[in-house]
């Protein structure tokens, strides 16, 4: 028997959290308590936001049902660890559909994680080998996860920045957002040694640590953060990026499920040259512009692979790349 309501309340909302109807004798048992203080319990979470709905009948039942606001959840051991592994192999590879939600998901979870359970993520972890596409940079989990809680906390972070040349620096900067491009995470701060804003590759960042000294939010110049990054990559600010511009004779939908999304969204090109308009009056090219840090040899493969004509506009690197593809695909033809 429980006697520590607290605990008892924690239990209980375990339970009610497995998806199926629990009757309200079988609680009272797995509670060692009567159905009246289970009746009681059921009352308080209420009260504390659970939407707990009760079924009519000779014994009663009772069940969490979606509400209008996502109340604390309870895991167990196995559940947070499975959560923890996943969110952790997510976020170390920059994998699309992980954003900075997740991370900062990541950094709750593992700031609550007892010890025992932490050796038990980082263990399975280790003996894992995710099956993932490995272009991408891999960061260490725990790099992601001190950036997001001092971006949530609106900490100041200090770390240890190598430059695609090698150069080694020390920054202080004012964390705004981590925006994960698909295949690399890039902060967006204000970088208090240059006085301006700057974007860093996350795989180029050494210990960071937030500083525990709090700040005011400066406004971003340009739109949400991942415009900025956009903006700032085009600019060249960041070295290793460079843009891309592509026109494919095909509908946008089509080049949309052939194309990874990170390398951007195809937009409908109306009035382009030949081809134009199919028989229902609908434009047959599309234009993808986006931005990538992978070599130009890669790029123009995976444009082929698309399974269309294709023209390219920008980087004259890209066009070239393209010209000796085609040089070599007709001599391994014939």
């Amino acid at each position: 028997m429980t006697t520590d309501t607290p605990a008892r309340l924690l239990q209980l909302l375990s339970l009610l959290q497995t998806p199926r109807e629990w009757p309200g004798g079988e609680l009272a048992d797995r509670l060692g308590v009567s159905r009246r203080t289970v009746r009681r319990d059921i009352d308080r979470l209420r009260e504390l936001g659970y939407p707990v709905q009760a079924t009519q009948g000779a014994d009663g039942g009772y069940r969490l049902v979606a509400g209008k606001a996502m109340p604390p959840l309870v895991l167990d051991d196995e559940e947070a660890v499975a959560i923890a592994v996943g969110l952790r192999a997510g976020a170390g590879h920059a994998l699309e559909g992980v954003d900075e939600a997740s991370v900062r998901a990541l950094a709750k979870l593992e700031q609550v994680l007892p010890a025992r359970l932490r050796h038990r993520v980082s263990t399975l972890q280790a003996a894992t080998t995710p099956l993932i596409n490995g272009d991408g940079a891999r960061i260490a989990p725990e790099t992601l996860t001190v950036m997001a809680s001092a971006v949530a906390g609106r900490e100041r972070l200090r770390f240890g920045y190598c430059a695609k040349d090698g150069t080694e620096s020390h920054r202080l900067t004012e964390p705004y957002r981590l925006v994960s491009t698909g295949r690399r995470w890039y902060l967006v701060a204000y970088d208090l040694g240059r006085e301006d804003w700057r974007t860093f590759r996350v795989d180029r960042v050494r210990e960071p640590f937030a500083t525990g000294a709090r700040f005011a939010p400066r406004e971003l110049p340009e739109g949400d953060a991942a415009e900025y990054l956009r903006r700032s990559i085009r600019r060249g600010h960041e070295g290793g990026e460079y843009a891309f511009d592509v026109l494919f004779e095909a509908d946008a939908e089509f080049v949309a499920a052939q194309l990874p999304t990170w390398l951007g969204r195809p937009e409908p090109e109306p009035g382009t040259e030949p081809g134009t308009g199919g028989e229902d009056g609908a434009p047959r090219w599309c234009r993808v512009r986006g931005t990538t840090g992978d070599p130009v040899q890669w790029l123009a493969v995976r444009l082929l692979m698309v399974g269309c004509d294709f023209r390219v506009r920008a980087p004259e690197d890209l066009v070239a790349s393209v010209r000796e593809l085609g040089v070599r695909l007709t001599r391994a033809a014939g």
